[in-house]
């Protein structure tokens, strides 16, 4: 078997007629966050690489959208196939260039094998209407490809944050502009391409352009990009969405979450800590679906903390290509700076740490603070950390208050012995997301995914709930013979 990836021709990797070579010299250093060692060096896309893959997209989108559905179809299941059998390589890069421990890597290609799965059944579903009209003529109406889509992913889960959007947009009959974060250019962009190269895709119709800001505000702003599906910080969603809302573009904007688990007087606490831990540890806290405030009633709040504890201290911390830990690195200094000052900020307005608090060296602890109040930035803030602040309530009112006080409404989770009483909470959290019973942290590829408020502007992704995003609706009449 072939590898997926050639690290030597990276550094020439920015884009084409295809997606291959670059134009320019700009070169980004791939580095492993646990080592601070170079894996690869990737090329860097300019405002002129995103313009002339905007017009090779442009010129390439309407011989596939034009292919048969089953055409399309197959070739995500091709996809699919390859991802499957180069699933071992996938996981080194996960692992060593975005920090992920093996487990979460493992997740990530299981969970971006179905979004390909599952981009590949929508082709071949029905598209159209039949439309009321009088005897003499018929009335359809269909949806069509917008033509050229441009998304731009993150790199805490890149490859699968990717293809959630490429994947329904390829398979619907767009063609696409990927930007990849520039600290996971080769998970989140280069194995992409590869993947639908080996999969037979026709040139042209996917161009991978790692880049910064620029590449960002090119590709937004382009006029050969019809829609811009962007998943990352809501700061920079805004800009994304004022400029395209200026050029009158589609967006999908998936943002940030400063999530609520809810931990009631009659949850069993056992399970809830458990599930509060992966909630707020799980990727190092850097999952826009992480706790970030653990609300629990005052009558368990002292044994629950107690358990939660528990559960922080038993976990591993290390480098998770040498071995098997629980946490692995934070992706880069910048993101650890941050992690330390909202938990040094927090402790200097009355919070206390009741475990971790420490970084060594790229790796930060499992961390939990209680006293937290709702001025402090552990409340406030998107921490993005492996940090869980406790934050405790007389009653369900209060719970409910305290939940909802934030911009955001990603997700909310929900601890009780009552499957009534939280059914009946979930009705008032103001969330794009509630589970029961279980932890914020879900995805699955059939489920409206997406958020309230500074989350995002209610899109969503999944399944069939694609045709919104990456179709638009053309109504047809048509008389037979000459009209009146």
């Amino acid at each position: 078997m072939t590898s997926l990836v050639d690290t030597a021709e990276l550094a020439g990797t920015v884009f084409s007629d295809g997606w291959r070579s670059a134009s320019g010299d700009a070169v980004v250093e791939v580095v492993e966050p646990a080592t601070g060692k170079t894996l690869a060096r990737a090329g860097v896309a300019d405002a002129a690489d995103v313009a002339r893959a905007a017009a090779g997209a442009a010129r390439a989108q309407p011989a596939w959208g034009a292919l048969p559905a089953a055409a399309r179809a197959a070739v995500l299941r091709r996809a699919a196939a390859v991802l499957e059998e180069h699933r071992a390589e996938v996981v080194r890069w996960l692992v060593r260039e975005g920090g992920a421990v093996r487990a979460k890597a493992e997740t990530e290609i299981a969970d971006a094998v179905e979004e390909l799965l599952q981009a590949a059944a929508l082709p071949t579903q029905p598209h159209g209407q039949v439309l009321p009209c009088g005897p003499d003529r018929s009335s359809t109406a269909r949806r069509v490809p917008l033509g050229v889509v441009g998304v731009i992913s993150p790199w805490n889960v890149p490859l699968l944050l990717a293809l959630r959007s490429v994947a329904p947009a390829l398979a619907l009959g767009n063609a696409v502009l990927l930007k990849p974060d520039v600290r996971t250019p080769v998970a989140g962009g280069y194995v992409v391409a590869r993947l639908f190269e080996e999969a037979g895709l026709p040139e042209g119709v996917l161009h991978v352009l790692p880049g910064d800001a620029v590449a960002g505000g090119a590709l937004t702003s382009d006029p050969a990009v019809a829609m811009v599906s962007f998943t990352g910080s809501t700061a920079v969603g805004r800009e994304v969405g004022a400029v395209a809302g200026r050029a009158l573009k589609r967006v999908s904007l998936e943002l940030g979450g400063n999530n609520a688990l809810i931990v009631l007087d009659d949850a069993p606490l056992e399970t809830a800590a458990a599930a509060g831990a992966f909630a707020s540890f799980f990727h190092q806290g850097q999952i826009c679906m992480a706790a970030g405030r653990h609300i629990v009633h005052a009558a368990v709040a002292e044994e629950y903390v107690r358990r939660l504890v528990e559960e922080a201290r038993r976990l591993t911390v290390g480098d998770p290509w040498t071995g098997p830990v629980d946490l692995g690195p934070m992706i880069d200094a910048g993101q650890l700076r941050r992690t330390r000052a909202i938990v040094r900020d927090s402790v200097a307005g009355g919070a206390e740490v009741r475990c971790g608090g420490v970084a060594d060296g790229p790796f930060y602890p499992p961390t939990v603070l209680t006293g937290v109040s709702r001025d402090m930035p552990a409340f406030t803030e998107e921490i993005f950390g492996p940090v869980a602040p406790v934050v405790v309530v007389q009653d369900e009112e209060e719970a409910v208050a305290v939940a909802n006080d934030t911009e955001y409404g990603l997700v909310a989770a929900v601890r009780t012995g009552s499957l009534e009483r939280g059914l009946r909470l979930a009705d008032r959290l103001r969330t794009g997301m509630v589970h029961i019973n279980d932890q914020t942290v879900n995805h699955q590829a059939v489920v409206p995914f997406g958020g309230f408020g500074a989350s995002g502007n209610g899109a969503r992704h999944g399944a069939q709930f694609a045709w919104d995003s990456y179709t638009q609706w053309q109504w047809i009449t048509a008389r037979a013979g000459e009209s009146a």
